[in-house]
């Protein structure tokens, strides 16, 4: 761990060598003029003309800016409900009636940068500082994990204390916890660790692979340029280019697992899902894939933040579920991701139109998991759905939505440009919708309340009804396989997938 004075160690951290090799004849892919002229041109979009784009997200196309500009200049709101509901079908199509559940875990909110609207900028005096160390790391995965949780992601400030470094032994350190299971004769671990932190150096980023990270996390908060000045004043994150390359760079470290994403909130929400649209365009243009999920986070009240409290470009409820109805329909085999910040009846509706990952059981602040109450001033913002994992797992479960734990794409090489490709061919779903059904059984039998447990059975009795009349799997007999595996979760082993 680097023990550099912070205001040296932040001087040193941009590399520009590694910002000019992605820019085309030196500039930036997102053109602001272009953005607003494209927007502009879309207005009022003839109905049939939407209807037709929507078909093409029905075909598992990523549609083109013009088109996507068309969709968010939608008026009419009979025309939405279209939207919303072929939103739905792309989901359904794509990644079927799972939901994959994480717990974020706050590492560090020590930070050298001074973001207007973050608890844990730099300058703000009401902050309580911590970083946990290795044995602290593991106390907190433990709870966790006795929640039933198979997958984490851990957030970190960008500060020398919480270095690459640091964060590969905090990588080992949670892949190194096992518990038994609350009840029967189980175990439980974390079987995927993904990382949200600062941009890194490619030679940074290539350690982070070594210590088997999962998903890379970097939201560029704002894609205005002028915006992005104003709300980073100091520290690394000041610089637009080093955070817009910050996926770019990962891609040549070797993690080909990336996720983008845009805090909404800061400015026009019509123009950040268009600059998401540039950035998806831009890697699949650079590397052959794009992102694997794509992050809508809203400005929630932070402390000691002011800004986040006032800002004019604050979403409502409707907006929010428009801005993720056109993300589904724009980047249809993308996973798109609904967290705690939002209250728990928005979650259960946005749901329906095209979200694949959320968390639950949910801390945001530095080492209170196993703790009563929040600290606000240890919180990076304001969480709005604290539920307990059981809870949401059981709401989501009545709706006919199973959960999934899977982490087994990752672990068979289904990752980078070959899951995309079985996303975009709706394959990689089918198995997804097996391993989500394993891994559903795991939790019930293990970690699941007698309520939960009860609808949790009736719904698999129902995937297996669905799984043994859909054709794919009798043609690929995969059937037999999964019935064997089934059977063995029942009886006590864990971790199996196809």
């Amino acid at each position: 761990m680097s023990m550099t004075n912070p205001k040296e160690w932040a001087e040193q951290v941009i590399k520009q060598e590694e910002i000019d090799k992605y820019l085309i004849n030196g500039k930036d892919f997102i053109n602001e003029e272009t953005i607003l002229n494209k927007l502009s041109f879309n207005h009022n979009p003839d109905k049939q003309r939407v209807r037709d784009i929507m078909q093409k997200s029905l075909a598992v196309e990523r549609l083109e800016p013009d088109e996507t500009a068309a969709l968010l200049n939608v008026k009419d709101e009979d025309l939405w409900q279209e939207m919303y509901d072929t939103a739905y079908k792309v989901k359904r199509k794509v990644y079927d009636n799972r939901i994959v559940f994480f717990a974020p875990l706050y590492c560090s909110n020590l930070c050298v940068n001074n973001c207007v609207y973050c608890g844990f900028r730099k300058d703000n005096a009401e902050e309580k500082r911590r970083i946990l160390a290795a044995e602290e790391i593991k106390a907190q995965t433990k709870y966790v994990i006795e929640e039933g949780h198979k997958r984490m992601i851990v957030v970190f400030g960008e500060h020398p204390l919480s270095d690459a470094d640091y964060m590969v032994e905090a990588i080992k350190a949670i892949y190194n916890v096992r518990k038994k299971s609350k009840y029967g004769s189980g175990y439980g671990n974390i079987r995927r660790v993904n990382i949200n932190a600062a941009p890194m150096a490619i030679r940074d980023l290539k350690k982070l692979w070594e210590a088997g990270i999962g998903t890379y996390q970097v939201f560029q908060e704002t894609y205005h340029h002028k915006t992005y000045h104003d709300l980073h004043p100091s520290g690394p994150k000041s610089n637009y280019l080093w955070r817009l390359y910050a996926l770019h760079r990962a891609m040549d470290a070797g993690i080909d697992d990336i996720a983008i994403g845009a805090l909404f909130g800061l400015y026009d929400w019509r123009f950040e899902v268009m600059g998401l649209l540039y950035h998806t365009i831009d890697l699949e243009k650079q590397f052959g894939i794009g992102p694997h999920t794509i992050s809508f986070p809203r400005l929630n009240p932070a402390a000691g933040s002011a800004f986040s409290n006032n800002s004019q470009y604050k979403v409502s409820d409707d907006d929010f579920k428009k801005i993720i109805t056109v993300l589904r329909l724009s980047v249809p085999y993308t996973g798109l991701i609904i967290t705690a910040r939002e209250k728990a009846d928005l979650r259960k509706d946005v749901i329906k139109v095209g979200c694949t990952q959320t968390d639950a059981s949910t801390r945001i602040g530095i080492g209170e998991y196993g703790q009563e109450a929040e600290d606000k001033n240890s919180q990076q913002f304001i969480l709005g759905d604290i539920r307990s994992l059981d809870t949401v797992i059981r709401e989501f479960a009545e709706m006919g939505i199973i959960t999934s734990f899977c982490t087994a794409g990752y672990r068979c090489g289904r990752t980078g440009d070959r899951i995309m490709g079985l996303l975009k061919n709706c394959v990689e779903g089918k198995f997804c919708k097996l391993n989500a059904v394993l891994t559903f059984k795991e939790y019930l039998n293990d970690y699941a309340s007698k309520d939960t447990r009860k609808i949790g059975e009736e719904l698999i009795m129902k995937e297996f009804k669905e799984i043994k009349e859909t054709p794919f799997f009798k043609n690929h007999n995969l059937i037999e396989k999964f019935e064997e595996y089934y059977d063995r979760v029942s009886n006590g082993e864990r971790d199996l997938f196809l």
